[in-house]
């Protein structure tokens, strides 16, 4: 078996490394040659996870027909502001019935569409089915040190979440399959926005009573716009929704709650982003979750928050403040 893993970020490195342990061939796809020449030379990715050497059968390459040639599966693993472009390098490539896994976890600014909304736009029609998504409490350098976790996989056709759920899983990574794609994209995309404010009310020492009220309703804000779009409640109280979300706003391995903390000490979005050297992916996905909110009616408190914080300088300790000892809603 051979799988291919477009996007050598940390998460997708990660399942490269994961699945070739099992034996499964895996070509892991980079933007240049240089890239590609760097990772095989040094045997890991030293820029996104240091200290974890390729397994026998990773191979790195910058050639997407040869990433994609004889590939039972395709993972895409990249920011999702950055999936568009992606997908479209890979159309005309990918053999008919061969699933298509969405590793990211985002949605797209100006459309607020989730990924596997952009991979079928851009693929053609007889791939859309075989489209799925992969979301729950999975910090990836965790699961590179080959840690215990677990996920869901979750695709429109039953069919084809089993069959990825059964590529994917190992011992110390439990898969589950889901129908339900929204409730699963939209629990790894908004969890993120989230993230960011359980940062700030560490960064600001508010402590745990205020950290579990926040998380609380933050919760019930992303339950409230999966609801709008159709999305089964229960997902959220599962690995994709509140188990997403309690490993992202308590490790410090978590990007979004890194920057959500520095910004709250009074350092600026750009020195804490640059710092972490890689893509924050709650920062775009809260501008278009806003966006979506907005145009359906749906009020997210904790997001426009984040948002004026984020794009409009405003204060992290009056945002918190505001969010946590504000005034009382039927959400409380």
């Amino acid at each position: 078996m051979k799988v291919a893993i477009i996007g050598t970020t940390s998460w997708g490195t990660t399942l490269g490394v994961m699945l070739a342990r099992r034996g499964i061939d895996v070509a892991l796809w980079a933007r240049t040659k240089e890239e590609a020449e760097g990772l095989a030379r040094d045997g890991e990715n030293n820029a996104r996870l240091p200290g974890i050497p390729f397994p026998k059968g990773l191979f790195p390459t910058s050639a997407i027909e040869e990433a994609l040639q004889g590939a039972s599966l395709v993972i895409l693993a990249v920011p999702s502001q950055e999936m568009r472009r992606n997908v479209r390098l890979m159309k005309g490539h990918i053999a008919e019935g061969v699933p298509i896994l969405s590793a990211s976890k985002g949605l797209e600014t100006g459309s607020a569409k989730r990924m596997t909304q952009v991979i079928a736009e851009e693929l053609d029609p007889e791939h859309r089915s075989k489209i799925c998504v992969l979301s729950g409490p999975n910090l990836s350098k965790e699961i590179a040190r080959g840690l215990l976790a677990a996920t869901v996989i979750a695709a429109h056709d039953d069919k084809v979440a089993e069959r990825v759920s059964e590529i994917m899983h190992s011992p110390s990574f439990q898969v589950y399959p889901s129908e339900d794609v929204v409730g699963v994209e939209l629990g790894g995309a908004l969890k993120n926005i989230i993230a960011l404010g359980a940062g700030m009310v560490d960064g600001l020492g508010y402590g745990d009573n205020a950290k579990a009220a926040y998380m609380a309703r933050g919760l019930t804000e992303i339950a409230g716009l999966g609801a709008a779009l159709g999305a089964d409640p229960i997902t959220f109280l599962g690995l994709a929704g509140l188990g997403d979300l309690l490993a992202t706003c308590a490790s410090t391995l978590s990007r979004n709650h890194t920057l959500g903390e520095g910004l709250a000490k009074g350092r600026s979005i750009e020195e804490v982003m640059a710092s972490l050297g890689s893509t924050v992916e709650g920062v775009p996905t809260t501008a278009a979750a806003l966006k979506l909110a907005r145009e359906l009616g749906v009020a997210m408190p904790i997001t426009e928050q984040i948002y004026r914080v984020l794009f409009e300088g405003f204060d992290p300790a009056q945002a918190m403040a505001e969010l946590i000892g504000g005034s009382k809603s039927r959400h409380s």
